[in-house]
């Protein structure tokens, strides 16, 4: 009641509600940076650069959406959404993230540790999945809340760290005049992101119960997994 005789207030502490998972995991990520914190004015604009990458990939996705379409292949099928999954939200999804990401950091100065990738490709991501959970909860309502803040975004933050360990090894490989080496680290990094995140889609798009066994155990897997190569990361983080 408060809140609807108090519609600014309202429609303010849902939008803080919805992106409140997403900046309590950049927190998370930024302090284990140890060695040399990154420079504030640069993570806005990684933020910012996330959040351009939500718009960009809902024009992108519902022009692959289209081609898909064209395919003689049953739009309620398992195989379309596992197509739609990997194909067309997943490498246009990861894909605007590090494109925007890269054009910002590659080059600059304060990207001289290991560490400072998965900082970068998680405060982008984190950006996208908060501009994300905006939009699904000014157009859901506040049921969509709780399982976002477990499942989506922790996920795109986990996308992102898999991304960031590669980005980083690229960095130093550039470094070193290894171009090859860089491109590759770079490109498996990505593959391995749209893997992830498409698996995470198609076992959600699909919905049966052996797509969600497999989804609750890719998470478990997933989380316990990230959170422990974060902490390794952190601890054995080295100039590039």
């Amino acid at each position: 009641m408060f809140l609807l005789l108090l519609p600014g207030i309202g429609f303010l502490f849902i939008i803080l509600l919805a992106i409140l998972p997403a900046a309590l995991l950049m927190h998370y990520v930024y302090r284990q940076d140890k060695i040399e914190k990154e420079p504030p004015a640069l993570l806005r604009k990684l933020i910012l650069m996330g959040v351009l990458a939500a718009f960009l990939s809902m024009l992108l996705e519902s022009i692959g959406e289209r081609l898909l379409s064209l395919a003689p292949i049953d739009p309620d099928s398992p195989l379309y959404m596992i197509l739609t999954a990997f194909l067309v939200v997943a490498v246009v999804e990861e894909g605007a993230k590090y494109f925007l990401m890269h054009r910002c950091v590659w080059k600059h100065p304060a990207f001289d540790y290991r560490f400072d990738a998965i900082i970068y490709a998680v405060f982008t991501s984190l950006g996208f999945a908060a501009m994300e959970n905006v939009m699904y909860v000014l157009g859901f309502g506040l049921s969509v809340v709780l399982a976002r803040a477990l499942l989506s975004i922790p996920a795109h933050m986990s996308f992102s760290v898999v991304f960031g360990v590669f980005y980083g090894r690229a960095r130093k490989y550039a470094n070193r005049g290894q171009m090859a080496q860089s491109r590759m680290s770079i490109f498996t990094g990505f593959l391995l992101a749209v893997f992830f995140h498409g698996f995470y889609d198609s076992c959600a798009m699909i919905g049966s119960t052996l797509s969600m066994i497999l989804f609750a155990l890719f998470m478990i897997v997933i989380y316990a997994t990230v959170f422990f190569v974060v902490k390794s990361e952190s601890r054995t983080d080295s100039p590039v």
